[in-house]
């Protein structure tokens, strides 16, 4: 392994500087420009043993519902706890132009949240903190990396498991978010992953998918209400995917208004399994977003990115799992 000397000689620092940045000494003043060269130096040299660096974090929370707040102060914790494991300052920003001032500060900075951001903002961020990773979210994948639940395969494993339990008429809630990239578009990864598959499955469903508004309990009681007035109760689905768990909620409260029966008359798979999925009425079926891998790789591939000055960008996905419960339970294998 290299030695701190020659991590110093590669990076045009003193040895001392070197020693205390590898040690954490808080009280170490030097530029962020100066850290990533001394990251990088480390990483060419192979030295596997640095940890320490100051990360920014881009919170960018939904404004309406604290329910789907949930999911994402879950990822929040998580990246407290890896962060301190890992020797890394963490330090939150509620705006991407707050950051963009501070930039000089931090090595690199993680998003998380449901928020978008302008083209002219992304630029700007870019230009002043070029290493950044969004966790849950893809905003501009030519510029930064980003690590997400594949949602897509969330979609077909979802109707695969219906479609095995003998479900035909499997209908959609969602809301809308935004395939953003720099196009920003107003459409979801999900409802766009499920109307494709079911359409390379046969599956004849179109007028049973509802995707509008935003991911919150309201809406989903709302969309689920639409449903039940605009079908006859024989064209009524046999089981619905839900985007979300806060949607499922108001789903749930909406087909127990009308007695409808969970899961006897229609099964409910949602998404997140959040902790709420537990004390739902029925229990509700959800995939499992795994946050702790989420959040962990998110950090691997950031330090990537600063240590080796990597210009190619990472998007990377995440696989999740369906947790049975009440609201739809497989047929067990023979």
């Amino acid at each position: 392994m290299a030695t701190r000397k020659q991590i110093a000689e590669l990076a045009g620092v003193s040895q001392a500087t070197v020693s205390r940045l590898l040690n954490g000494d808080a009280k170490l003043r030097i530029t962020a420009q100066t850290r990533r060269r001394i990251m990088r130096a480390a990483a060419q040299l192979g030295y596997t043993a640095f940890t320490s660096r100051m990360i920014a974090v881009l919170n960018a929370p939904p404004e309406i519902d604290e329910l789907q707040d949930a999911y994402f102060q879950s990822l929040r914790e998580e990246l407290r706890t890896a962060a301190e494991e890992q020797g890394s300052t963490l330090v939150f920003f509620a705006s991407i132009d707050e950051l963009i001032d501070a930039a000089d500060d931090y090595d690199g900075f993680i998003a998380i949240g449901p928020a978008t951001f302008t083209r002219e903002q992304l630029g700007q961020l870019r230009r002043a903190l070029p290493y950044g990773t969004f966790i849950d979210t893809n905003p501009a994948p030519d510029w930064f990396d980003s690590v997400r639940p594949d949602l897509s395969q969330t979609m077909l494993d979802a109707l695969d498991a219906l479609q095995g339990a003998g479900h035909t008429r499997i209908g959609f809630i969602g809301g809308i978010g935004a395939i953003m990239g720099l196009h920003n578009q107003p459409e979801d990864i999900r409802t766009l992953a499920f109307t494709d598959w079911s359409r390379r499955l046969h599956l004849d469903n179109d007028a049973l998918i509802y995707a509008s508004g935003p991911f919150t309990v309201d809406n989903g009681r709302a969309l689920a209400e639409r449903i039940l007035a605009q079908h006859s109760p024989d064209a009524l689905p046999d089981a619905l995917v839900v985007a979300s768990d806060p949607m499922a909620v108001g789903v749930l409260q909406a087909l127990a208004a009308a007695g409808v029966r969970v899961p006897h008359d229609m099964a409910v798979v949602s998404v997140d399994n959040l902790p709420i999925c537990q004390y739902t009425a029925p229990a509700l079926s959800s995939f499992d977003i795994d946050r702790h891998e989420l959040v962990y790789t998110a950090l691997e591939t950031l330090t990537d990115a600063i240590a080796r000055d990597r210009g190619t960008r990472r998007q990377i996905l995440i696989s999740t799992k369906l947790i049975c419960r009440a609201s739809f339970q497989p047929p067990q294998p023979q």
